[in-house]
């Protein structure tokens, strides 16, 4: 049943970019060879179907759908796809065993960490956000899953710890990149579940430091109403969307841009795959967003 239960919900959640190529392109920089890293790749989709159920069981809006599989059924499947199959995938003979033990740790760390960064979201004091407290918990939400595959990809390559390092400080830039990608999406779609379910997201915090012609307690009151008023929401995106809000928004994602590429320039590698890696990086720093 187990192996039932966590087909239906790989099969449910399918995820519109194929990210979890990132471990073997990475891998592929070091050493000129994807394939070794398809296992790593396989251990980042069943991470991110696993945490993408739990955040939805988190959140809370609605009717939870999983194909087939109830709540209780979906977080039952949700945790072993997540925890103790990314373990056995890496614990495989397919990964030498001289580095079974580190990528396991891996593993066991990023959990930690992106619970760390679910909590923080969760929690948010909104009243006291700030950029850097929303880099805070992107760190973890989004940083720590794509830090823990790049810095498994080069660990699995045999590199040196310096460039394992660079390799997590990357993965770190690049899931900041893509949650702030993904925050973009949620309002170009018309979803706003940011909206719905109260997250302190990136483009509220520039909002906060930017909030002239209104007051801070103005937008943080909508920000409260837009969890059940679609007047509160319809007023506080045209907030989000001012200019003043999208030129601040704007450059810091420039400079996240810029420091991804300053990474990817220090560690060099395989140039074929290294300019795919630039291509991904740029896709995920895309300003979508338009001024109303």
């Amino acid at each position: 049943m187990v192996r039932t239960a966590v087909a239906e919900l790989l099969e449910q959640r399918t995820f519109t970019y194929p990210l979890s190529v990132l471990p073997m392109i990475v891998h592929a920089v070091e050493t000129g060879a994807p394939e070794p890293a398809v296992p790593l790749a396989v251990v980042h989709e069943l991470w991110w179907t696993s945490a993408c159920c739990l955040d939805d069981l988190a959140d809370g809006q609605g009717a939870f759908a999983a194909g087939d599989l109830s709540e209780s059924e979906a977080l039952l499947a949700a945790v072993i796809s997540g925890n103790p199959l990314p373990l056995l995938v890496v614990q495989s003979q397919r990964i030498p065993e001289s580095v079974r033990g580190t990528l396991s740790a891996e593993i066991v760390q990023c959990w930690i960490t992106a619970t760390e960064g679910q909590l923080r979201d969760l929690r948010g004091d909104v009243g006291a956000a700030t950029r850097d407290s929303v880099v805070a918990a992107y760190l973890g939400k989004s940083g720590a899953p794509f830090s823990m595959v790049t810095a498994m990809a080069a660990e699995l390559a045999g590199a040196a710890k310096e460039r394992v390092q660079l390799w997590r400080e990357f993965g770190d830039v690049f899931g900041i990149l893509w949650q702030i990608f993904n925050d973009q999406e949620d309002i170009l779609s018309g979803r706003n579940e940011d909206l719905l379910n109260g997250t302190v997201t990136y483009l509220l915090a520039c909002a906060l430091g930017e909030t002239a012609p209104h007051s801070t307690e103005y937008v943080l009151g909508l920000h409260a109403a837009a969890r059940k008023s679609p007047h509160a929401r319809a007023e506080l995106t045209d907030i989000l969307l001012a200019p003043a809000v999208l030129r601040q928004y704007a450059k810091d994602i420039d400079e996240l841009r810029g420091e991804g590429h300053r990474l990817l320039e220090e560690l060099g590698g395989d140039e074929t795959y290294l300019s795919v890696l630039r291509d991904l990086l740029d896709q995920a720093s895309q300003m979508l967003l338009q001024g109303r």
